[in-house]
């Protein structure tokens, strides 16, 4: 299926590795013209050198000043913005024994990058009748325990999916949102490292997942996102599309080594 990408022009958030880095891939394979941003300079730079019409911007989200400048120098080097992705966050283990310094930090890394972008990028997409999709997490719907400051961020993003979808539906642009369960990331590998026995840590969340009995794969997140970017999605807003092999809704049965599965 032509998904019709080709020469939008898409800004990723967190586009250096894992979900970001398929993302940067795919929208290129697309045809899309791709702006980047991330704070890993090095691998950055490598992904833009492999990408063709790829451009990184090194920086850190969590600074509203350059969120700002991100688009100004966006829209001063491409002329439009057709597609924003809010991908950037990280699972940072701020629980409830945290300070109050210590989820305000967090809210700043996971959230506000969020809300700072979209607000600086509404003009620019609002003339071009574009397309936000948040990348949001199951953790914002079923908790984890340790994790306070990400939870209510993720869900934040699904609530300002919800807002922004009825904010922006007067002019055209749709918002949605892409929830991601266990996703085989560098991040979740290097979770696993942390275990006594990762091998069967691994296996032990793999069991969980209904569909495969296997963590979701990155591209499978990025096909969603892709689809939900494109004018093939056109009447599709304000919806939280689940790319989780399950885990997230289906049956308990499922997901506690009940017999036959």
């Amino acid at each position: 299926m032509n998904l019709d990408l080709q020469d939008r022009v898409v800004l990723i958030t967190g586009g250096a590795a894992g979900i970001g880095e398929s993302l940067v891939r795919s929208f290129a394979a697309e045809g899309a013209r791709v702006w980047f941003a991330d704070r890993n300079a090095d691998r950055g730079r490598d992904l833009a050198q492999a990408v063709p019409r790829s451009v990184f911007v090194e920086g850190d989200l969590a600074d509203t000043g350059f969120c700002s400048e991100l688009v100004t120098a966006l829209l001063r080097e491409a002329g439009r913005l057709d597609i924003l992705v809010n991908n950037a966050g990280v699972n940072d283990g701020v629980s409830l024994a945290g300070s109050p310094a210590d989820f305000m930090a967090s809210l700043r890394r996971n959230l506000l990058h969020v809300f700072a972008l979209t607000h600086h990028a509404r003009e620019a997409l609002i003339e071009s009748r574009g397309a936000i999709v948040n990348i949001s997490s199951k953790v914002a719907e079923t908790g984890q325990g340790s994790t306070s400051g990400y939870a209510a961020s993720k869900g934040a993003v699904n609530a300002l999916t919800r807002e922004w979808a009825v904010a922006l539906a007067p002019h055209g642009v749709r918002v949605n949102a892409v929830v991601p369960a266990e996703c085989d990331t560098d991040q979740y590998r290097r979770w696993f490292a942390t275990q006594e026995d990762p091998e069967a840590a691994r296996n032990t969340i793999e069991r969980m997942v209904p569909l495969g009995h296997r963590l979701t794969l990155p591209a499978e997140i990025t096909d969603a996102v892709l689809f939900l970017a494109s004018p093939r999605a056109s009447h599709i807003t304000g919806q939280f599309l689940h790319v989780d092999g399950g885990y997230t809704h289906l049956d308990r049965a499922l997901t506690a080594g009940h017999p036959g599965w």
